[in-house]
């Protein structure tokens, strides 16, 4: 009895189950149910079984066919492009005779990654060894009735120290640059005759070289900061300058595209219903011409980034630009491979922002749709 009803409680009907009803292929494929009977206590004592619990069996999602090749079309083809790089890059590079020495190959260029790292390692234990002994002494100090006296730890940066500088002063070079470049593209996309004003300026200054760049930022700033302990180095900020003066140029262009290409019926409609200037900027200008805004910042981005060493290299700043140089100064056995692992390492840089920066574009259009 209790098996008939669990038959009919599968297929929905109050009748006996057919044994003979038939099967069709597309039941076979799905997931089985299973039934299990539960015994419940009557009044009277008296086991009695209840309607069988239905539960479904947990299916195994696997990828098909098409999910894999299409998968391995993504990452196939990079691995073997990397792979074949790193081929040709073993074999040619002992052919390759330098003033110090065979060009470095994979293997030594990462022992020599290796190796900055210890050094960086090393770097910190000295710092944390230096304010113990710091604390030490103030201890004593202070006990004897003396003022205590701090200094700051002045060892010379680590490598990884040198990429946090690097991507500070990208930083501010690139907000500097799209506050001003911002601003003028949407004028220009917005008005003619400031576009046809500004437009030989951008066009003379864009293709301008930093290191062109480079001596004029230096004596102003020499000029203009006279401090001998100023808020930030001189070093910094004129490497940040530079990057400005080379990194605005895009958004610039790319805002003013995006001002000048919005829909003229959208402009009709702020206009019939009356928009203050501010709100239409912000309800129709702007969300109109964020994607191009969002390309020109990219592009800026990895603009100023690409400037940036060749900046820090002259200014002095203690970047990645400034390791590279002293490196090459230094003239040790190490010296060629500690480069090649940097140029590495300042790419992969490039390439991760140039991702941030497509998330950050990616998130706002999402929101702006939304």
């Amino acid at each position: 009895m209790a098996s008939s009803r669990t038959t009919d409680l599968i297929d929905g009907t109050s009748g006996e189950a057919d044994a003979n009803r038939p099967i069709e292929k597309a039941e076979a494929t799905e997931a089985v149910e299973t039934t299990e009977a539960i015994e419940v206590q009557d009044p009277g004592g008296d086991s009695v079984a209840e309607g069988p619990k239905p539960t479904t069996a947990s299916r195994t999602f696997l990828p098909t066919k098409a999910t894999l090749i299409s998968w391995a079309s993504i990452v196939v083809p990079p691995l073997v492009g990397i792979g074949a790089f790193l081929l040709f890059w073993a074999l040619a590079a002992p052919r390759v005779d330098t003033s110090l020495g065979a060009l470095p190959g994979p293997v030594e260029v990462f022992n020599a990654g290796g190796g900055l790292w210890d050094e960086y390692q090393a770097g910190r234990a000295t710092e944390a060894a230096f304010y113990e002994a710091q604390d030490v002494r103030n201890a004593d100090l202070i006990a004897n009735g003396q003022a205590a006296q701090d200094f700051q730890y002045n060892g010379p940066p680590t490598f990884l120290d040198q990429i946090w500088t690097s991507l500070q002063t990208v930083a501010l070079g690139f907000v500097i640059g799209t506050i001003v470049a911002i601003p003028l593209g949407l004028l220009s996309g917005l008005s003619t005759l400031f576009q046809r004003a500004i437009n030989p300026l951008v066009q003379i200054f864009k293709p301008v070289s930093p290191l062109a760049w480079l001596p004029i930022v230096t004596m102003i700033i020499a000029a203009t900061i006279t401090s001998p302990d100023p808020f930030l180095p001189k070093s910094f900020i004129i490497s940040a300058l530079v990057v400005t003066l080379n990194s605005l140029w895009p958004t610039l262009i790319n805002t003013s595209v995006g001002a000048a290409s919005v829909d003229k019926d959208l402009l009709n409609v702020g206009a019939v219903l009356r928009l203050g200037w501010m709100t239409k900027l912000r309800k129709i200008i702007l969300p109109s011409a964020l994607p191009y805004i969002f390309t020109g910042m990219r592009l800026s981005l990895g603009v100023g980034w690409m400037v940036l060493i060749a900046a820090e290299m002259l200014a002095q700043n203690p970047g990645l630009g400034k390791f590279v140089w002293d490196e090459f100064q230094n003239g040790s056995s190490q010296s060629l491979s500690r480069i090649m692992f940097a140029v590495i390492v300042i790419g992969v840089i490039g390439f991760l922002l140039d991702r941030l920066m497509a998330m950050a574009e990616s998130f706002v259009s999402k929101n702006r749709m939304a």
